[in-house]
């Protein structure tokens, strides 16, 4: 295994339940600019993993699909994540690299409902929602922002995380697809905002070389909800800007498990034979390079 230390960074960002078809009509500066730097692509959930939570952000950043990290649900019970490890646990225990992972949803972050799904990052932070509500999702989110801005600046070694959003996806949940889930995805973009101005902010900024991905795992149906097979369902998708990625032309045949082989280029590091990664990097799977 190879890897380099130098310069390269990458952060990647989990936006949860962000249906594709509705960002065009949306104020989303941020998200807009990651695509015009670089490219944002659908993704179709395959036909082997159900269209939730738990089984597709499993994928996004283990690098393999269900039947390697078998996780079915949202609940992780039954996992095999000591075989395949996220991203932030593989560079720190494999690599010696320096990574975190903030969120607000129990089972990635917390041993609970077979959880965690980021088992060792250097840094992990987990933040409790108040209230299991729209707004409590928010005050939820906009916390774990504030903590992905303090990890970014306190870390000047660090090398890569990972930022969980999940209000989108929960008010979807309790009021449908409607004026106030739009909202929350423009409330998202800013946070995205916010976090990229935190990585601009690092005092060693101008030396680094940050990839930045942006992902959702999956849709929803309009009424709210997901777990099917609907287009609205299964059609995800990922943006992304860095060095040696495509700008301007969005990549076909983007896949989940292809999020955390990029990590891994990205950083130059060239993955084990025996982590048996089901991704490519994003120029290879998606452009034959």
């Amino acid at each position: 295994m190879e890897n380099t230390r130098n310069t390269a960074r990458v952060l990647v960002i989990g936006i949860d339940g962000v249906r594709l078809d509705l960002l065009p009509e949306l104020d989303t500066p941020h998200l807009d600019e990651v695509a015009r730097t670089g490219f944002l692509a659908p993704v179709e959930v395959d036909s082997a993993t159900p269209t939730m939570s738990g089984p597709c952000w499993t994928t996004v950043v283990t690098g393999v699909g269900v039947a390697k990290h078998g996780v079915w649900a949202n609940r992780l019970d039954g996992n095999r994540l000591d075989v395949f490890p996220d991203f932030t646990t593989r560079l720190a225990a494999d690599c010696g690299l320096r990574t975190f992972a903030v969120g607000g949803w129990e089972p990635l972050f917390l041993a609970r409902q077979g959880g965690p799904l980021f088992v060792s990052p250097t840094r992990l932070a987990y933040v409790a929602p108040r209230a299991d509500t729209p707004e409590g999702w928010e005050e939820v989110d906009d916390r774990v922002t504030a903590e992905a801005e303090h990890l970014l600046g306190l870390d000047e070694e660090l090398h890569a995380g990972f930022v969980y959003l999940g209000a989108v996806d929960e008010t979807a949940h309790f009021l449908g697809c409607g004026q106030e889930y739009r909202r929350s995805i423009e409330a998202a973009d800013r946070r995205l905002g916010r976090v990229l101005e935190a990585v601009r902010r690092r005092p060693g900024h101008a030396a680094e070389q940050w990839t930045v991905i942006v992902v959702t795992d999956h849709g929803h149906r309009d009424e709210g909800g997901h777990g099917g097979r609907s287009p609205q369902e299964r059609t995800a998708w990922i943006a992304a800007t860095g060095p040696g990625l495509p700008a301007g032309t969005a990549p076909s045949g983007l896949r989940h498990c292809d999020v955390a082989a990029q990590v891994y280029a990205a950083l130059g590091i060239v993955p084990d034979s025996h982590w048996t990664l089901d991704g490519s990097p994003f120029t290879s799977a998606a452009i034959g390079a």
